[in-house]
């Protein structure tokens, strides 16, 4: 049995993963800022699940949330930071509040939820910080700079994370998602204010949005608990076909650049 901190447990992956964590007889903390979608699993799995109210950008909040599982579980054993969102536009398009705001929430965000769990994890000698990355992560397209810019962000410092902790028996993982149906082109998307030099790039990009279905996120569930399960775990995972392609295809293109400029490289010293 082992007990779960998951973020953003309203929809998509978050709620996917609380719902199958209960049901294989483990124990889990969800928060969101909308406790309202969870009210099917309390009435289903009553005390093993608690559920507290949470904006992951207030950093109290996370200390309190994380402090208020471990003295209702007695231990954490996986933590995962997955509440984030998308925001869509083109760099010059962005306002500054809205560039403040998904750094916030796609990095401070995991980073406070991390620092508040890691006393705990670190006295207890074990303990799995799942980071919810995406091929955004690894990759980048048009419009969605901002978006694969907090990502990003998000690999580099759990990347760091990693290597950090692992002599306390932590283990750091990095799951990188393609297109699923989480309600990411939807009620996950923010999008700036569409400046004219664009709209057409925007029309592009809402109708891949409209078109793409997405994977059925129950199809994560078992990769997600092959990796919490396992002894030796990834520091990446790629999740679903999408991901494996695109990404694939990526560093095959960075590898060959590399390669073509290879010289150049070389010769700065």
């Amino acid at each position: 049995m082992k007990v779960w901190f998951i973020t953003g447990t309203s929809r998509g992956f978050g709620k996917v993963w609380t719902e199958a964590a209960l049901e294989r007889g483990d124990k889990v903390a969800a928060t969101a800022r909308d406790l309202a979608p969870l009210d099917d699993l309390v009435a289903r799995f009553g005390d093993s699940l608690l559920t507290i109210p949470l904006d992951v950008t207030d950093k109290a909040a996370v200390e309190a949330a994380i402090a208020q599982t471990h003295e209702r579980f007695g231990r954490l054993d996986v933590v995962v930071n997955n509440a984030g969102y998308g925001h869509i536009g083109y760099v010059e398009e962005l306002t500054e509040a809205e560039i403040r705001a998904q750094f916030e929430t796609n990095v401070l965000g995991p980073i406070w939820v991390t620092q508040a769990a890691l006393p705990y994890l670190r006295a207890q000698g074990s303990g799995h910080i799942i980071q919810v990355s995406s091929v955004n992560g690894l990759t980048a397209a048009g419009g969605m700079g901002l978006y694969s810019a907090s990502k990003w962000a998000l690999e580099g410092i759990s990347d760091a994370l990693a290597t950090e902790v692992r002599k306390f028996g932590i283990k750091v993982t990095l799951i990188e998602p393609g297109g699923y149906s989480t309600g990411f082109g939807t009620a996950g998307r923010r999008t700036s204010e569409i400046h004219p030099a664009y709209a057409e790039s925007h029309e592009k990009l809402a109708k891949l949005f409209g078109t793409s279905a997405g994977s059925d996120p129950h199809d994560s569930i078992a990769a997600l608990f092959a990796v919490v399960d396992a002894e030796k775990p990834p520091v990446r995972l790629l999740l679903g076909e999408q991901a494996v392609g695109l990404v694939n295809a990526v560093y095959e293109r960075r590898l060959a650049e590399f390669a073509a400029w290879e010289d150049t490289s070389r010769s700065a010293g």
